[in-house]
């Protein structure tokens, strides 16, 4: 099994995430991780999925993707030609006595403290997922009280640009 992320350009409208998300859930297929926002353009949001399989079933889903109407545009961001980032919020126990080592950790993985009260300290962390992880099982001794992680998004490097793929007439 092998893990695929696939961006798409969906019309911005009710409904299309759930669509969406229905194609993975009656085929049994997991999603890891998905994010969605708007884009430049207020009629199209983009999303990001992260799921495992094998490649039939990244070939049975790009299909079955393709066939929703409100789908414009499909991508599989590969990993070599594309720039992946998550963010991480986690809030961990940090009592005085601990709050140096928190914050020489905090230096070595480029985080930020965004709260800080007097037994605890919310962390925010951009990157990489496996920075991310890593920096997890780090901060993990100090007892993690809570996290919340936004899902990967992807955009291609280069020129390339999912929305230059689209035929914005068809909105029309």
């Amino acid at each position: 099994m092998k893990k695929y992320t696939i961006t798409a350009l969906l019309a911005n409208k009710s409904g299309v995430l759930t669509r969406l998300s229905g194609l993975f859930a009656r085929r049994g297929f997991n999603i890891e991780s998905i994010c969605a926002c708007t884009t430049e353009d207020e009629n199209y949001s983009r999303i990001t999925i992260v799921f495992t399989g094998d490649e039939h079933t990244l070939s049975q889903m790009t299909k079955q993707l393709d066939k929703l109407i409100d789908v414009k545009k499909i991508t599989l961001a590969e990993e070599n030609e594309s720039v992946f980032r998550e963010l991480l919020l986690v809030k961990v126990n940090a009592p005085a006595e601990k709050r140096s080592e928190l914050l020489n950790i905090k230096e070595i993985y480029k985080a930020k403290i965004v709260d800080l009260s007097p037994r605890t300290a919310i962390l925010e962390l951009t990157g990489e997922p496996n920075k991310l992880d890593g920096f997890l099982q780090v901060v993990e001794p100090y007892g993690i009280l809570e996290m919340a992680r936004t899902g990967v998004t992807a955009l291609s490097r280069g020129e390339k640009c999912l929305n230059d793929l689209v035929d914005y007439n068809e909105l029309i």
